[in-house]
């Protein structure tokens, strides 16, 4: 088989199981883990990877099996998909540690959260509140083309968040900034329920 027929039956398997499902803005869902895979190949990354970024959401949004990624994508595919599948309660710092020590699973979620960053200014101001804080809390180190998308998407707001304020200092100091902000935030909580 083929790259390019191989690509294809992921494709098809891809659209048939996210049949149904839209994005926010109206779009069917198919052309968000298209995009991924796009920009993967962007990039300049191979097959498995475009491959990966095509299934990247089954696991957690559909009714694909594991059996079917593997039939499809092969052991490297699957194993990255399963590191981009968030579990019922999980914890957000293993899932960002198993990304990151995957190389296929961090490139596609880079692609991912870039993409979804891009889409995310047909959202509400707290949608783009959540997913500013969330990306700049765990994903500015995936890829510098994140910053970008996140202070694009912050000018996209209706009026300015005074907890975005450290998007205007130096970007080093956000996340320094972010915990200590968190840590107040905690003191404050702890403080309220003793009284």
């Amino acid at each position: 088989m083929t790259a390019r027929e191989r690509y294809d039956r992921a494709l098809a398997f891809a659209m048939k199981k996210h049949e149904g499902q839209f994005r926010i803005g109206g779009e069917p869902y198919i052309t968000h883990p298209v995009a991924v895979a796009e920009l993967i190949r962007e990039k300049g990354l191979g097959l498995d990877y475009q491959i990966t970024a095509l299934f990247h959401d089954l696991l957690e949004d559909t009714d694909a099996s594991e059996e079917e990624i593997l039939e499809l994508g092969g052991s490297q595919v699957l194993e990255a998909v399963k590191l981009l599948t968030k579990e019922k309660g999980y914890s957000m710092a293993d899932y960002i540690a198993g990304i990151k020590a995957n190389p296929m699973a961090f490139a596609v979620k880079a692609a991912d959260r870039l993409h979804n960053l891009r889409c995310a200014i047909h959202t509400d101001n707290e949608f783009k509140r959540r997913y500013i804080l969330e990306s700049v809390d765990w994903y500015l180190d995936f890829s510098p083309e994140i910053l970008a998308a996140v202070k694009d998407l912050v000018q996209t707001m209706d009026r300015p968040l005074s907890e975005l304020s450290f998007l205007y200092e130096p970007v080093e100091t956000w996340k320094l900034n972010r915990q200590e902000e968190n840590k107040d935030i905690h003191h404050k909580q702890n403080r309220e329920e003793i009284k």
